[in-house]
């Protein structure tokens, strides 16, 4: 019984090392990320109905492979203004720098009816600022 019960501590204790060894390199570390400007924006239809959804776009230029899309701040200042600011992740990685244009989306699905705002940050205290009116 004791040589079982080392056996199995032994298979444990290798399945365990195998496992914490195994590296992946395909993905790289994302080090930080920050606001990104967001350089144009797409919205299909400016007028639409409640609960309805529609995908609003945006594009946003990355200085080098290593940098891309992270994720939005979304927020609601009011009960029909919006402020969207893009971030982007930054990783570790050997990179071509060479610019590239990442196309993103927000999916829109209004609870009221009204005239929306949207502010999109596209640098220092600039916006671009696009209106749907819900119906």
């Amino acid at each position: 019984m004791k040589t079982l019960f080392k056996a199995a501590l032994s298979v444990i204790f290798v399945g365990f090392s195998l496992i914490s060894c195994k590296e992946d390199d395909d993905y790289e570390t994302i080090q930080y990320a920050d606001k990104v400007k967001i350089d144009s924006v797409k919205i299909v239809n400016d007028t639409m109905t409640v609960f309805g959804v529609q995908s609003i776009r945006t594009y946003s230029t990355y200085a080098s492979q290593c940098q891309g899309f992270y994720g939005y701040d979304y927020i609601q200042a009011d009960n029909f203004t919006r402020n969207v600011t893009a971030y982007q992740y930054h990783t570790n990685g050997s990179c071509v720098q060479a610019n590239h244009v990442s196309a993103n989306q927000i999916n829109f699905s209004p609870q009221k009816v009204g005239t929306y705002t949207f502010k999109f940050w596209k640098g220092d205290n600039s916006y671009i600022t696009k209106t749907i009116v819900v119906e």
